[in-house]
């Protein structure tokens, strides 16, 4: 029974699991937030701005796409490491053709990794300017509360509508500014805070699962070589006995 244990859990890729859970996480709770931070934005836009921003929709179903691709790949990912570690190895890629499928596959999966990292970059650099505004819309928010005055938001007014009034981009009434800050700017703030977290801890797993592809590729391409060697030994061996019983 221990040696059956043993021998499960050296067949066990610890490194591509712990790889695999962290981005699972990650991806789980970027989509969670950003999915809850953009439907923020919406019914904040909606009540004080009375605009409709019919491409959130859109943006929603990306994340539920990025989720479900994420999590496919960490799959395929975990798939190749289990292929790879220990005696399944040796069972597994014994042919020339399941070796070079095997170098194949992680070459594949580490291109695709690679690619999914500058994705992931450029989208944590949206998060930190996304995260930057809604900081200073929770700082205009503090500083009203104080004054007792209008938010003003005429400095931002790349974000409105070209036809927009300078009139329209103020907030002075006493329920627009509760929607603007308590119901939406404060909560989506922590949403997007969190979505920006979740964003480097993705980065890091893929940055865990491209070393351990590398090292997948490299244990397949030596197991070949260690394949040569076995075989030239059998035939030395052959040879030997052979001679051996010649002499007798």
């Amino acid at each position: 029974m221990g040696e059956c244990c043993q021998s499960c859990m050296a067949r066990i890729p610890y490194a591509t699991l712990i790889a695999t859970l962290m981005c699972l996480l990650g991806v789980g709770i970027f989509c969670f937030t950003m999915y809850r931070g953009a439907s923020l934005t919406v019914i904040m836009v909606d009540q004080v701005f009375h605009l409709r921003l019919i491409w959130i929709e859109a943006v929603q179903m990306i994340f539920v796409i990025i989720g479900a691709g994420m999590a496919a790949l960490g799959f395929m990912i975990l798939f190749v490491g289990f292929l790879a570690t220990g005696a399944t190895r040796y069972k597994v890629y014994r042919a020339w053709r399941s070796r070079v499928g095997g170098r194949i596959s992680c070459a594949v999966l580490m291109g695709i990794t690679y690619l999914l990292n500058f994705v992931w970059s450029l989208i944590l650099c949206f998060l930190v300017v996304v995260t930057f505004i809604y900081t200073m819309f929770w700082n205009m928010c503090t500083s009203v509360e104080h004054s007792q005055s209008c938010i003003d938001l005429t400095q931002f007014h790349f974000m409105f509508p070209p036809n927009t009034k300078l009139e329209d981009m103020k907030v002075c009434e006493k329920y627009e500014i509760k929607a603007f800050c308590k119901d939406g700017v404060e909560n989506a703030e922590v949403m997007f805070i969190l979505a920006t977290l979740s964003t480097l801890l993705v980065l890091l797993s893929l940055v865990h699962y491209l070393m351990c592809l590398s090292a997948n590729y490299a244990h397949i391409r030596d197991h070949e070589k260690f394949q040569e060697l076995q075989e030239i030994q059998n035939l030395n061996e052959l040879e030997y006995s052979a001679t051996s019983k010649d002499r007798f």
